[in-house]
Formats: C-alpha cells, sequence, structure tokens
C-alpha cells in the first residue's frame, strides 16, 4: 500500500477544506487526480507530504501512519514533489545541472559536493528527459516547459516512491505539454518506476499509464477507481454538471461542452 486515507478531513482557517475523503494506491499502480481550481487537490497533496496534518481521519503514506510514526523530512525524501510552490524557491542563479543534482540532498541550492554517481545520476536523467542540451543554462533563462523538465529530473534523483507532478502544465503552449507528458510517460514505463499521482484539471493530459483516476469536488471524492469506469460521458456530465462530448485519440480521452444542433 503507497498511500491510503480513511475518512480524512482538514479545516484551514475555521473552513473544511478536505472532507471524509477515502482513497487507496497500492504499489504498481498509477493515478491521475482530477479537479477543477479550488477543489482541494494542493491541498490534499501538502497532507501526502506532511506539510499538513488531517483535522480527523487516518492518513498513512508509504507505510507511515500520521500520529504514530515519524514525519517530516524523512518521509518527504522518499516522496517526489514537483508543484509551482519549488519552481518558485529555486534560484534563478543555478543552472539547470546544478538544480537537477540538488535533488540528491533534497536542497533548496546545491552546497554539497556530488558524488561522481549522482553526477552520473544527473546527466542520465537530463539526457532522458530531453533537457540535457541546455544543463548549463541558469533556471531563469528556461521557458516554462524546460523548467517543468528539470523539476521532474530533480525529483527523481532520490529514487523516491512516490512521485508527485502537480498541475505540471499550467502554462506551457501546446508543443511544451505534450513534450512534458511524453516524459511523464517514459517515466512511468520503466521498470523502477515509482508510483505517480498526477494532478490536472484537464481531462485530455490523462495518459494510457493512469490506470486509476480520483474525481475530487469541493473537498471530497467524487468517484475513484479504474481510469476506464471514472471517465465516462455520464459520469463527468454529472461531475462538470454541464453535457460534455467525450472522444478518445490515441486512447487519450477529449473533451469540449456539448453543443445543441
Amino acid at each position: 500500500m503507497v498511500l491510503q486515507l480513511e475518512g480524512v478531513s482538514l479545516k484551514r482557517e475555521g473552513s473544511w477544506i478536505i472532507n471524509d475523503v477515502n482513497w487507496a494506491i497500492n504499489s504498481g499502480e498509477h493515478w491521475a487526480l482530477l479537479g477543477l481550481n479550488g477543489a482541494g487537490k494542493t491541498a490534499l497533496l501538502y497532507m501526502m507530504c506532511a506539510y499538513y496534518f488531517p483535522t480527523s481521519g487516518q492518513l498513512t503514506v508509504l507505510n507511515r501512519r500520521f500520529g504514530r510514526d515519524e514525519l517530516g523530512e524523512s518521509l518527504r525524501k522518499k516522496i517526489g514533489l514537483v508543484s509551482s510552490t519549488l519552481k518558485e524557491r529555486l534560484y534563478d542563479s543555478d543552472n539547470a545541472y546544478q538544480i537537477v543534482l540538488s535533488g540528491a540532498f533534497a536542497s533548496i541550492g546545491l552546497y554539497n559536493t556530488p558524488t561522481d554517481e549522482m553526477r552520473e545520476k544527473a546527466q542520465s536523467l537530463l539526457k532522458e528527459l530531453g533537457c540535457f542540451g541546455y544543463a548549463n543554462r541558469r533556471y531563469e533563462t528556461l521557458s516554462q516547459g524546460e523548467k517543468q523538465r528539470v523539476l521532474i529530473a530533480r525529483a527523481l534523483m532520490a529514487d523516491p516512491e512516490l512521485l508527485i507532478l502537480d498541475e505540471p502544465t499550467n502554462g506551457l503552449d501546446f508543443i511544451a505539454r505534450e513534450q512534458l507528458l511524453e516524459a511523464v510517460e517514459i517515466i512511468s514505463r520503466k521498470a523502477e518506476a515509482p508510483t505517480i499521482i498526477y494532478v490536472t484539471h484537464h481531462v485530455e493530459e490523462i495518459l494510457p499509464v493512469f490506470t486509476h483516476t480520483l474525481l475530487l469536488k469541493q473537498g471530497k471524492v467524487y468517484k475513484s477507481g479504474e481510469t476506464k469506469d471514472i471517465i465516462a460521458k455520464n459520469v463527468l456530465d454529472s461531475f462538470f454538471e454541464i453535457p460534455i462530448e467525450l472522444n478518445w485519440y490515441n486512447n487519450r480521452p477529449w473533451i469540449r461542452k456539448q453543443t445543441n444542433t
């Protein structure tokens, strides 16, 4: 069991952000977490990484139960997190190679001397994710898509058991988005791949590798299960509260608002 939430709720500043969430992820599964803005997706992720603690319910991440086992940095080192918050904290003056290397130490900035093994691994990840050509460029000069791929490489440096990608295509153009999704698919198909939770509010980003999907609405689980059962017209009509048209291309779902003709 990679993740288990049993009746988990979260209250922040007097408001319930997460309400009675039940969710289980087994080893070998990759999940898409789909919800509109304000659904509570980021708050749920912050709980998984032990930045927030549940107000009620039981949460277990990578066999560590909140309230019973040691959490904090020891847990976060087993989780690779790519988020907009992290992207803003990195140093613009560091180059892409340095940023990836810093992932081995879970640090913002590179203060320790990397081993030869770490250097080889960072170079391998940069090549694998199509970043090697700009490894020596300063972070601030990279495009949004280039930055995101560097962050994913950084997250993989510590061999995480769980990789969380929090809306990684935000701000990307069509080409950069598809390049990033290709990189995610490559990672997911590796024999030693971590469990991936891919967070989005775009249905078309649910790749075939995401065999399971959870729909989150107003802090509650609307529906969860195998993607083929969740990404269905009748479910999404109700979830979005508008009639939609659903089509599949290359095993990816695409939707638009249904038009009356």
